[in-house]
């Protein structure tokens, strides 16, 4: 007796968002660490030197977390109130952070106390740097004043007055020691030289500014505000290169990528947005729980870290390949892996007999029906919820088997309200799916012969006939559409092909195309629709 096969489930090209290799990059990381701090975290930045620590400023703390650490590694408690904007300086030794009672103070990472203490801002300072020669910070201020500080004499060397709203964010030159650039609530960003006693440069960029970044050539600006992610070329004189609207709320935080060929930006969405620096197109997407803040790369990616309005920290460490094979191997290795491999590794001689052991066969719980004709529970089990929502190929091979053997009209019949209204559900969600659409076409007329006794005593399933039927006939519209348009085109391509084909004299001119007595010298262009 031959033994039965089991049914075939074809094998679709799947529809929905493409596999690229972004994907495959931005996807490599293990499940979040999430660590509740003690307000909103607004800001992340990591230290430049190994082991590559990273500053997290929420509420009236910092603390400094190791690359692998879910406890803070070391805490700065010394604020009165909230603080803000916590960077570590170019060799990892300082830390400077501002605070909403107007002053800037400035620690030794490996101390406890502050080591100076800047006064002069009247508000809030939300914006504190370094320079590029290490021995001033830049600070900004919502009293519409960015200034220059001298860490040495603690004393202040300029101040600007040009911002006419608060100032939220700022960002250092790193080959300059003389340049900074700020980003204000007035909309505007201004260039400065420490040089010189006014900006160098204005660009407007349309709303509030949250968020600015220097690519490490220094020759574009990223700044982000409202909705948007603009680019500025600052070798042209500010000239703005591409404007992205790709967020539905407020983007508060922009940073590269290691390489500097990915640009992220984060938004109060809950959304991280990748983005090609070649083309600016988004290439990867990352959802979280609640509005985002601050968002932060480590070096290599090897982290992605992330604060949100909840105070919550969300880490996002990258899988190590090393790690994913030893796990699949443990996986391998079970504790029946040595029965389970037990002679498989035997290489067989010469003189040996091959007795081989038959396969079980192992069917699915609708081949196990069909394999008894129980036809009508084959199909109730391909329409379990689980199985008709995320993979609806199951049902309709396990129809297109029922047909081909002739009973899926039996299959169809003697069922209740409940049960039509799930067939009818599943028709109007795939119907027109052209993966689909040849036997569930067969299937929707074979309900319709069936229970045509039955339509109007049951209003949900009047309801959904009536759907199916709206739904038949927009799809019927739509390939008439389709067909007049292609129709068009025939005709189009038909026409350009015949004035292409223009038949030509002897002497290889096209006829009526000059060459004869008092024509011209030049040659008219044959033109085509």
């Amino acid at each position: 007796m031959a033994s039965f096969k089991p049914t075939k489930i074809p094998v679709h090209p799947k529809l929905g968002e493409k596999v690229t290799q972004d994907t495959l990059y931005w996807k490599n990381y293990k499940a979040p660490i999430q660590i509740k701090e003690f307000g909103s975290v607004t800001n992340i930045d990591y230290s430049p030197v190994a082991p590559h620590n990273f500053a997290v400023t929420a509420f009236t703390r910092i603390h400094i977390y190791g690359p692998f650490s879910q406890e803070p590694v070391k805490t700065f408690t010394r604020f009165e109130d909230t603080a803000y904007c916590g960077r570590f300086r170019s060799d990892g030794q300082l830390l400077v952070a501002g605070c909403k009672n107007s002053v800037v103070q400035l620690f030794d990472v490996n101390g406890k106390v502050a080591l100076r203490m800047f006064k002069g801002h009247t508000k809030a300072v939300h914006l504190t740097d370094f320079t590029a020669h290490q021995y001033q910070i830049l600070s900004g201020s919502d009293d519409h004043t960015c200034r220059l500080w001298d860490i040495p004499n603690a004393v202040e060397v300029t101040s600007y007055q040009e911002h006419t709203d608060y100032i939220r964010c700022g960002v250092t030159s790193k080959l300059n020691r003389d340049l900074f650039i700020t980003g204000s609530y007035d909309h505007t960003l201004k260039v400065f030289d420490g040089r010189m006693d006014k900006s160098v440069m204005t660009m407007d960029h349309g709303q509030p500014v949250e968020s600015l970044l220097l690519y490490p050539s220094e020759g574009l600006l990223v700044s982000a505000g409202g909705r948007y992610v603009k680019v500025w070329d600052l070798l042209k004189g500010g000239q703005p290169l591409v404007s992205l609207r790709n967020h539905h709320k407020t983007v508060t935080c922009v940073c590269l990528s290691s390489s500097g060929h990915r640009l992220l930006s984060a938004s109060l969405d809950r959304h991280v947005k990748v983005y090609n620096t070649t083309n600016y197109k988004v290439v990867h997407n990352f959802d979280y729980d609640t509005s985002i803040l601050s968002l932060a790369l480590a070096p290599d990616d090897e982290a992605i870290v992330v604060g949100m309005t909840s105070g919550i920290l969300s880490i996002k460490h990258r899988k190590n390949s090393e790690e994913s094979k030893e796990l699949s191997r443990q996986q391998k290795r079970g504790p029946s892996y040595r029965v389970f491999v037990k002679g498989k590794n035997y290489v067989s001689k010469q003189d040996d007999f091959l007795v081989s052991k038959p396969v079980r066969q192992h069917l699915a719980k609708f081949d196990k029906e069909l394999k008894r004709f129980n036809v009508s529970k084959a199909l109730d089990v391909a329409l379990e919820s689980w199985t008709r929502r995320k993979n609806p190929d199951i049902a309709v091979a396990v129809m297109k088997e029922l047909n081909r053997r002739g009973t899926l009209k039996n299959a169809l019949a003697g069922r209740d309200e409940q049960d039509v209204s799930k067939l009818l559900n599943f028709l109007i969600g795939n119907l027109v799916d052209p993966r689909f659409a040849s036997i569930l076409i067969i299937a929707a007329d074979m309900i319709l012969d069936i229970y045509q006794s039955v339509i109007g005593l049951s209003p949900v399933v009047d309801g959904q006939l009536l759907r199916l039927q709206d739904l038949l006939k927009r799809e019927i519209d739509y390939q008439q559409e389709l067909m007049e348009v292609l129709g068009m085109l025939d005709t189009v391509f038909s026409f350009c092909h015949q004035r292409t084909e223009v038949p030509c004299s002897g002497n290889g001119r096209p006829n009526g195309l000059g060459g004869g007595e008092g024509s011209s010298t030049s040659q008219p262009h044959l033109q085509t629709t």
